[in-house]
C-alpha cells in the first residue's frame, strides 16, 4: 500500500503521513474505510509501534482518521474537505500535542533501543532473584484456587506492610486500615471515583502525573494545577488557588515527585495539613518511590495519622512493573467505603500474586536489593547530569535520588518537537507536554537516568538536539 524508505532523509513518521494522506486523498481510501491496526501496519512495513502511534496521532489531529474505541481507526474525510482549511497541513506545521493519545500508546515502545522517556527500570535493575525464589516457594506451598480471597487482600502482606511503614516512614496505621490493590493506579482509581464528583474542582502538581490526570479527567473533574519549584510547593500561588476555586480534594507527589524528582521540606507539609484542615479538602498522597528515598523523611500519612490524608504506595516500581500489587492506607470509615467499591469495580485482588509479593518481601534479601538500587540510581544521575550538563541543558534540581531528571535546554522552547526524529533514531522521549496539566508547549523533558547511560544514546541526542535548537541571538 505505501513505499517507506528508511533511507531517506525524511522521517518515516513523515512518510507515513504523507502517504496515507495521498491514498485517502486519491480515494484509494475512502471516507470510512478502515486503515490498519497499529501493530499491523508496524508489522507490514517494519517499523516501530511507536512511529505508527504517532503518525496516527497526527492524523487524527489533522482530521483525517478518527479512532472508534476498540474497533480500530477508520478515514474520515480527504484532506482538501477538512473544515476550515483548503490544503493539507505542512510538514512544518505539526499539530499540538495530544497528551492522552501519547499515554494510552506509551506501554508498546519497549522494543525501541533507547527508552530514556520511559517510567520503569530496567529489567536488571529489578528484584527478579527474589521475585522468582517467591514464586517458587508460593508454587511449592498448598494454594486455595477456589476462593476470590479476602476484599481487603491478603492479612499477610497487610500486616507486613503497615509494620514497614510505620518503622520507615513513622505512618501509624493498623492492617485494617490498608487495602491492597492492583498497583497504585488501581488505588488513585478507587480515590478518586469515591472522593471525587463530575463537575468538582481537585488541585494537581503541575507538572503532575499524567496517568492520574487521565482518571480524573474521566471522571468529569476540572483540574487546577499547583506548580511545583525546585523546593516544593508554590504555596502562595496554592492559597490564592484555595481561595479562588473551593477544591474538593488535592492529589499530589511531596518526595521524588514525578516528573521533576523535588522534595518537599517539612515545613511546608505541615501548611500543607494546615491549609486542607482550613479549607476542607483531602489530601491523597502518592509515594510511589518511596523505596527508592536514601533517608526517608516525615510524609503528610505520618503527620496527619491518617485522617484528611489517603496515602497510596505501591510495590511495583521496586519489585517490577508486572507485579501488580499496590495499597492505600486511610481512615476506618473511608477505608470500608473504598473496600465497597473495589469489590463492586473487580471483586478481590490476586492472592497468588500478593502471597508472591510476601515472599519476596520477607526474604533476607530485600533490603538489600533496596541498598543496591538507590546505589544505581545515584550513580545514574551523576552520569545522566554530566552529559546533560555537558549539551548545555540545565536541571530543575541536583538529585542523585529516585528515577527522573527534569531538565530543558535554553535553545529548544518546545521538547515535542523532538519525538519525530528521534523515533526514527529509535529514541523514545519523555516530553514535558505530556505532564503538564493544560498540555501547554514547553521545554522541559523528563529523562530515566536508568536508561539514559548509554554513551551511543548521547552521541543521537547531541545530532539530534544540532538540527532543532534556535540559534542563539547575539
Amino acid at each position: 500500500m505505501l513505499e517507506l524508505r528508511p533511507d531517506s532523509p525524511t522521517p518515516l513518521v513523515n512518510q507515513i503521513i504523507d502517504g496515507l494522506r495521498e491514498l485517502i486523498d486519491s480515494q484509494t481510501l475512502k471516507p470510512g474505510a478502515k486503515v490498519p491496526s497499529i501493530r499491523a501496519f508496524a508489522a507490514t512495513y517494519s517499523v516501530s509501534t511507536f512511529t505508527v502511534v504517532e503518525a496516527y496521532d497526527r492524523l487524527v489531529a489533522q482530521g483525517l482518521l478518527t479512532s472508534r474505541g476498540n474497533a480500530g481507526f477508520f478515514v474520515s474525510r480527504a484532506s482538501a474537505e477538512r473544515p476550515g482549511s483548503e490544503s493539507p497541513v505542512g510538514d512544518n506545521q505539526r499539530p499540538s500535542f495530544n497528551a492522552e493519545w501519547y499515554l494510552q500508546q506509551i506501554f508498546e515502545t519497549r522494543q525501541l533501543p533507547f527508552k530514556p522517556g520511559c517510567g520503569w527500570l530496567p529489567n536488571d535493575w529489578m528484584y527478579e532473584d527474589g521475585l522468582r525464589r517467591g514464586m517458587r516457594q508460593v508454587a511449592g506451598s498448598p494454594l486455595e484456587l477456589s476462593g476470590y480471597g479476602d476484599p481487603m487482600g491478603l492479612p499477610e502482606l497487610r500486616a507486613l506492610t503497615a509494620q514497614n511503614l510505620q518503622q520507615e516512614l513513622s505512618i501509624v496505621a493498623n492492617p485494617a486500615q490498608l487495602m491492597l490493590t492492583h498497583g497504585a493506579s488501581q488505588a488513585l482509581d478507587l480515590a478518586v471515583r469515591s472522593l471525587v464528583r463530575p463537575g468538582d474542582v481537585v488541585l494537581v502538581d503541575d507538572p503532575g502525573y499524567p496517568n492520574l490526570m487521565s482518571i480524573l479527567r474521566f471522571q468529569g473533574a476540572t483540574l487546577i494545577g499547583v506548580p511545583r519549584t525546585p523546593h516544593g510547593y508554590d504555596l502562595a500561588q496554592l492559597e490564592r488557588l484555595l481561595a479562588e476555586h473551593r477544591p474538593t480534594a488535592f492529589f499530589t507527589q511531596p518526595h521524588l515527585h514525578s516528573p521533576t524528582c523535588s522534595r518537599t521540606p517539612l515545613a511546608q507539609l505541615h501548611r500543607l495539613l494546615q491549609l486542607s484542615s482550613q479549607h476542607g479538602f483531602r489530601l491523597i498522597e502518592n509515594n510511589l518511590y518511596a523505596d527508592m528515598i536514601a533517608e526517608p523523611q516525615p510524609c503528610l500519612a505520618s503527620l496527619d495519622h491518617l485522617q484528611q490524608v489517603v496515602y497510596v504506595g505501591s510495590y511495583s516500581k521496586s519489585i517490577s512493573p508486572n507485579v501488580r500489587v499496590g495499597y492505600l492506607l486511610a481512615n476506618p470509615q473511608l477505608i470500608q467505603q473504598l473496600v465497597s467499591l473495589k469489590m463492586r469495580s473487580g471483586l478481590t485482588t490476586s492472592q497468588v500474586m500478593e502471597r508472591v509479593v510476601y515472599a519476596a518481601v520477607i526474604d533476607g534479601r530485600w533490603r538489600k536489593h533496596l541498598r543496591r538500587l538507590r546505589q544505581h540510581l545515584a550513580q545514574a544521575h551523576q552520569e545522566v547530569g554530566q552529559h546533560l550538563h555537558r549539551l548545555g541543558f540545565e536541571l530543575f534540581v541536583e538529585s542523585d535520588e529516585g528515577m527522573y531528571i527534569w531538565t530543558r535546554h535554553p535553545r529548544l522552547p518546545d521538547s515535542a518537537v523532538l519525538l519525530d526524529d528521534a523515533l526514527s533514531q529509535g529514541i523514545m522521549l519523555g516530553p514535558g507536554q505530556l505532564f503538564m496539566v493544560d498540555a501547554q508547549a514547553t521545554g522541559w523533558m523528563r529523562f530515566n537516568v536508568a536508561f539514559s547511560t548509554d554513551p551511543a544514546l548521547w552521541t543521537l541526542l547531541e545530532q539530534l538536539l544540532a538540527r532543532h535548537l534556535r540559534p542563539t541571538s547575539d
